[in-house]
């Protein structure tokens, strides 16, 4: 996740981000970066009300974005510092667009990880040609670490986000997107340190005063909400949305976003989660948490959508295979699919038979059972069983409950959250 600084680049102090500095950094990575489509979603603008218009930035070759905003800034570099090379602190996405494109252009490229990083983002950042240091327990240890290397060396230190080259960059998925849907009246943004935000709200702004621009924040993590807002909101907790965990926004793009967003939406984790499963299942696009953060806010605020053009950035598919298994599990169970009942019976010899038929006549599926016979309230003759199933849907769930009662089982539902 990209984590927060302790101060900006010193190069963004009082840079100031124009439409032209966007429009320049899309002339300089032209055929460099994949021109991903803009896509019309028709189920999810049916479901939502809105006329839904998704960015597949996942369809980058790293998955993400940041490969803009890494490649514009490598381009602006001299001969002198080229040779030199680049550093950066990261353990994301921003790692791996660095490395990819500094090894392409012949520059070389060092990245500062924690050593709690783990192997898989070592692994993906070191495939693309970066070389990897790990150093220190958190991110502020390993950015400290960058920092001290970069003055010994004479690398170039690339910003994740503070940094008006690397916005810059950014800021081009605005300009495809408006090139591919000239009357988008909406963006919904993910922020984390604000590059993103900052380049697309620049390059939108101008082109379109009229638009709408919110961008979207992590409950959990809402830097950026507290910065503009005055707010004070508790900030950490384990995310989904790893991506734009970031416990302080950039100085620049804090700067930069003031006055130019309408306004700041937060979402929770479970509707993180939701939006995730819904792109995969109706889209059939993979998307990292940060990567669902715009569809999660629209489907929480519907009524601020409501009949208008809006344009989604996907803005990283980049997830651990078991993350994402887990996170299809659970949506499964908030929408009825897969339960686990706790069931309390009888210890004694047809039991399970007994209540496995009326699964059986309900129609439902019977995934897992689980026995608990000491750590429980009923008498030493009853035992308490955990049934996992597989259901239509919530109604069929909730038709073989109502059958259980009818039986005389005492049966509650075990819930994700």
């Amino acid at each position: 996740m990209e984590q927060p600084v302790s101060k900006p680049a010193e190069t963004a102090a009082d840079a100031v981000l124009t439409l032209d500095d966007v429009r320049a950094a899309s002339g300089r990575i032209s055929g460099n970066i994949v021109r991903t489509p803009t896509m019309r979603s028709q189920t999810l603008s049916e479901i939502t009300g809105a006329d839904i218009w998704l960015k597949f930035e996942n369809h980058q070759f790293t998955a993400s974005y940041k490969e803009r905003g890494a490649l514009n800034a490598l381009m602006q570099l001299s001969e002198e510092r080229k040779s030199r090379g680049v550093i950066a602190a990261s353990a994301g996405n921003h790692a791996q667009g660095l490395s990819y494109h500094g090894t392409r252009l012949g520059i070389p490229v060092t990245i500062v990880m924690p050593r709690t990083t783990p192997l898989v983002k070592v692994m993906q950042t070191e495939s693309v040609g970066g070389k990897v240091v790990l150093e220190g327990e958190s991110f502020d240890d390993a950015y400290a670490h960058a920092r001290k290397l970069e003055a010994e060396h004479g690398y170039t230190f690339v910003h994740p986000f503070d940094d008006p080259h690397v916005a810059a960059g950014q800021g081009t998925v605005a300009l495809e997107m408006l090139e591919d849907v000239p009357d988008l009246d909406t963006l919904v943004v993910p922020i984390g340190g604000g590059g993103l935000s900052s380049g697309m709200g620049t390059a939108a702004r101008a082109l379109k005063p009229e638009m709408k621009i919110y961008g979207v924040e992590a409950q959990l993590y809402p830097s950026m909400y507290n910065a503009l807002k005055g707010m004070n909101l508790p900030i950490g907790g384990d995310t989904l949305a790893e991506g734009i965990a970031v416990f302080s926004p950039g100085a620049f793009t804090s700067r930069t976003l003031k006055g130019l967003l309408d306004d700041i939406l937060l979402v929770s984790e479970p509707k993180i989660e939701g939006a995730l499963a819904l792109l995969l299942q109706i889209e059939k696009t993979l998307v990292e948490g940060a990567g669902a953060c715009g569809l999660a806010a629209l489907m929480d605020n519907r009524d601020l959508f409501k009949g208008r053009k809006v344009g989604i950035v996907l803005s990283g598919g980049n997830i651990d295979t078991r993350l994402l298994a887990n996170v299809l599990l659970r949506d499964l169970a908030r929408s009825g699919r897969l339960a686990r009942l706790r069931i309390g019976l009888q210890d004694r010899a047809g039991a399970l038979f007994k209540v496995a038929k009326v699964f059986h006549e309900q129609n439902v599926n019977i995934i897992e059972v689980f026995h608990q016979r000491i750590f429980t309230h009923l008498p030493a003759k009853g035992l308490v069983t955990e049934i996992e199933c597989e259901a239509r849907d919530s109604a069929q769930l909730d038709a073989l409950i109502a059958a259980l009662h009818r039986e005389g089982y005492e049966v509650r539902r075990v819930e994700t959250d």
